[in-house]
């Protein structure tokens, strides 16, 4: 049986990604080195990007698994190295698309991803419950999903979403942890456990601008930002920093709610920004067949109407989403509810949201492209 040659065995290995950035070990630059000998033994040496990583032993069985495959392997060894500052550096360039500076990939000319701002008028409407949902039911579609927790004093987006990774550093660029396809960055992931974050307006600002230029976020196609409830500085900021983010307001069917939420709208007319629809949490409690309007009934229509006539376009009702328990016990679990099987109406709605979303597709209406008739 003949012995593959060095070609051969990289381009197995153009087949492995690393398990953080999700692109090829080869194409990063990853790979030091390949040796064959006359027995079937290969030996691959691999520079990571930093020495801790704690994803290492994935990567290495991940190679073994592809190498291991080839006809004539009778065993493949892996030697890890890091990279050497010089390389790091260039690896973050090459992510950044050869500009070594800080960028917001999302307020560029020509940027495809799909920015989402979900917010609301007040707090306790369900807004991080709806935006981790979300982001589960596009990623199932197959969409590269991206969420982002802004809601620096109260955030929760790693507990709901299950990620106990962390951030890893790459020359300050920010290689966000995973759930599963979906990209997730959170102050929560850089302070120790209930620490409070006690800062002023421009100490938000800058952490929002690092999330956003820092993190190394790739080909998104739906960016979801949970913002904090109101109108303060984070949502003023976002206006400022991605002018073309989008918003979907969350509110609940209570009087008091949909009025809150309706100034956070109305916000966007002086942002100039686009409302996308309005979702309607804790809609009602169906007991017995019956439904029980806890919090009252119409306040997501009502938002959806006043903006109508405020905004001058069509703001929808996105969902309806009900009081389910299950929905709560999936966030707790770090287990979006909208991910399991079944088709309960809080997932029906959900998913219909979400079909909603990933329907208003990437695309460059309406956006300059510096090109002018001749």
């Amino acid at each position: 049986m003949s012995i593959p040659s060095v070609e051969k065995v990289t381009e197995a290995l153009g087949r492995v990604n690393d398990p953080e950035i999700r692109r090829p070990i080869t194409e990063l630059n990853m790979v030091a080195s390949v040796e064959v000998e006359e027995s079937g033994s290969v030996t691959v040496g691999i520079k990571l990007t930093v020495a801790g990583c704690p994803l290492r032993d994935t990567l290495t069985e991940d190679i073994q698994k592809e190498v291991g495959a080839l006809e004539g392997v009778t065993n493949v060894k892996v030697m890890m190295g890091v990279m050497t500052d010089e390389e790091r550096e260039a690896l973050k360039t090459q992510l950044r698309g050869g500009n070594p500076a800080p960028r917001i990939p999302f307020s560029e000319p020509g940027n495809l991803t799909r920015v989402y701002a979900i917010t609301s008028g007040k707090g306790g409407v369900g807004k991080s419950t709806v935006t981790v949902n979300l982001a589960s039911a596009l990623a199932s579609k197959g969409l590269k999903v991206g969420v982002m927790d802004a809601d620096i004093y109260g955030f929760s987006i790693p507990q709901m979403l299950g990620v106990e990774g962390q951030p890893t550093m790459v020359n300050k660029m920010i290689i966000p942890p995973h759930s599963g396809d979906i990209k997730v960055i959170s102050i929560g992931m850089f302070i120790q456990e209930n620490q409070p974050i006690v800062w002023r307006g421009p100490m938000l600002h800058r952490a929002l601008e690092q999330f956003l230029a820092d993190v190394y976020w790739g080909d998104l196609d739906v960016l979801l930002i949970d913002l904090p409830p109101g109108t303060g500085d984070i949502a003023l900021s976002l206006a400022q920093l991605i002018p073309k983010a989008e918003i979907v307001l969350v509110t609940t069917p209570q009087v008091a709610a949909a009025d809150v939420a309706e100034r956070s709208g109305m916000m966007a007319a002086q942002t100039k920004q686009h409302v996308v629809g309005v979702i309607e949490n804790m809609s009602y409690l169906e007991v017995n067949g019956e439904r029980m309007e806890i919090f009252g009934s119409g306040g997501g229509q009502a938002v959806a109407d006043r903006l109508k006539n405020v905004l001058g376009y069509e703001v929808p009702v996105l969902a309806q989403v009900p009081l389910e328990q299950a929905v709560r016990e999936g966030g707790d679990a770090g287990t979006p509810f909208v991910a399991t099987e079944g088709a309960t109406t809080a997932q029906s709605q959900l998913r219909a949201a979400a079909d909603s979303l990933a329907k208003r597709g990437r695309g460059l209406a309406g956006m300059p492209l510096g090109v002018s008739p001749l």
